[in-house]
């Protein structure tokens, strides 16, 4: 499975945000719910903190798709 990178400006950007940005999450409402329930991985691992501040090079994941953080800061 390939991973698709995501940029964004800064060095750092919280969960919530980025998913919405990556196109895996329609709005703020909808990104609450996947990680509420458990459907949101960071690095391979659950995450459940919509707030959780991602950095370069960290991979979120929900069922198949993968996309990777790049900060161009």
């Amino acid at each position: 499975m390939r991973i698709r990178e995501v940029e964004i400006s800064d060095d750092m950007i919280r969960l919530g945000q980025f998913l919405k940005l990556a196109g895996l999450a329609e709005n703020g409402a909808h990104a609450r719910e996947l990680v509420e329930d458990g459907e949101v991985t960071v690095n391979g691992r659950v995450e459940v903190q919509r707030g959780k501040q991602l950095r370069n090079g960290d991979v979120v994941a929900i069922g198949p798709d993968k996309v990777r953080l790049v900060a161009n800061a």
